[in-house]
């Protein structure tokens, strides 16, 4: 018994030992706690509050450069009021040469790509067969009038009846039909033309045979010619007989060719909503040829006077269509001015490089009409105004800009067809 008491007396203070250090460790475990918690607050605040006061107050102090731009004086031009449009070209007469009868190509009168006049031979048949029966009917025919006239004289003197005299009579008519015929015969075996015109590339040879209703060559009258073209439903009323209208072609870019509307279709189309319209050009060079894609402008109002700037300064997006506006002096209102309102006039001249601190102002503006390289705005921008034509894309309201017109966009000379 004693001896057990002897041994549980060192577990006992083994115990009270443990429990003596247990609270000085916990102690040591908050200690740490309480530093790295006060380490990660403090870089947290440093990290959310601070760095970024410090970041923005850099970036207020900061000037940022200048942003390179060219620019253009957005100026007036009269511009005659013009519906736009796309046709084709046709001739005025176009057919196929063809035969009515069948036959052998005997003959060809012209080459391909030959400028002939009304009743030029083009193709002879072989007549061979029709030449026989002409002769022979003309040889029944003669044989006919001399047994009429025979009958005629007897008739006179009352030897032969009535009814005699009237069959050589119905006799000789009926070899003079036959004579007619074959002469026709013979006559759609010579194809010539029926109008001048040109021949385009010929389809037979020699020898060769041809069908009824075979194609044989095209013939096309080129001086006038004409440009069907449809126009928008909304647009008909400012249509009319005789107006004015002006084509270009792809093949000959810089030319403009005149003309004036002819004829107006009598009805709209349920499918495109549009009015085909039809116009005569003189061709006398014939360089025109049916076919030929053509832009169509119809002078449709007297010239009026519009503010234009080149097509690269204009913004296009679904927001709206804009343009920025070199301003000198004070940095604008946020938002711009309200559209068609007139800005202040600048001072300096196309070219001239703008002291640092001149800044733009985008306008949204109202576009109107383009043609060539220059569009016209409605509202938005007066005459006089600088916009930039270059170097949109760095810039937003307000930005500080310098100008450099040493080398400005020069357009293609044949601009890209979308």
């Amino acid at each position: 018994m004693q001896q057990d008491v002897d041994n549980s007396r060192p577990r006992h203070d083994q115990r009270l030992r443990e429990a003596a250090a247990r609270p000085r460790i916990t102690r040591s475990v908050v200690i740490t706690l309480v530093v790295v918690t006060a380490l990660i607050g403090g870089l947290a605040v440093f990290q959310l509050l601070i760095k970024p006061a410090m970041i923005k107050g850099f970036l207020a102090k900061a000037v940022p450069p200048l942003a390179t731009i060219s620019t253009e004086v957005a100026r007036s031009e009269d511009w005659v009021g013009k519906l736009p449009s796309v046709g084709s070209l046709t001739a005025v007469q176009s057919i196929d040469v063809t035969s009515q009868i069948a036959g052998v190509v005997a003959g060809i009168g012209f080459d391909s790509g030959q400028d002939v006049a009304a009743g030029a031979k083009l193709v002879t048949l072989d007549s061979a067969v029709e030449q026989a029966d002409l002769a022979n009917n003309k040889a029944a025919l003669q044989q006919a009038e001399l047994d009429l006239k025979r009958q005629n004289t007897l008739s006179t003197r009352a030897y032969a009846s009535e009814s005699v005299q009237q069959a050589a009579q119905a006799k000789r008519d009926s070899a003079t039909a036959l004579v007619q015929r074959t002469t026709a015969l013979i006559a759609q075996k010579s194809i010539v033309a029926p109008f001048a015109g040109r021949l385009g590339i010929r389809k037979i040879d020699l020898g060769q045979y041809v069908a009824p209703g075979s194609a044989m060559v095209t013939l096309q009258a080129l001086d006038p010619i004409r440009v069907d073209f449809p126009v928008p439903e909304q647009d008909i009323s400012k249509l009319a007989i005789g107006q004015k209208i002006e084509v270009s072609v792809d093949s000959f870019p810089g030319q403009i060719f005149k003309g004036e509307i002819e004829s107006l279709d009598a009805r709209v189309s349920v499918d495109t909503r549009g009015l085909l319209v039809r116009a005569r050009l003189n061709n006398p060079d014939k360089k025109l040829l049916p076919g030929m894609f053509a832009n169509v402008n119809i002078l449709a109002d007297a010239a009026t006077a519009r503010v234009t700037v080149p097509r690269t300064a204009v913004t296009y997006s679904l927001f709206g269509d804009n343009v920025y506006i070199v301003k000198p002096g004070a940095q604008p209102e946020q938002g711009g001015q309200p559209a068609g309102q007139v800005p202040a006039q600048t001072s300096q001249t196309p070219g001239q490089a703008q002291a640092p601190g001149d800044v733009v102002e985008r306008k949204f503006v109202r576009v109107g009409e383009a043609r060539g390289d220059r569009v016209a705005i409605l509202e938005g921008v007066a005459a006089g105004d600088q916009v930039v034509t270059s170097g949109q894309l760095k810039l937003q309201n307000g930005a500080r800009v310098k100008v450099d017109n040493s080398a400005p966009l020069t357009p293609q000379s044949v601009r890209p067809k979308i």
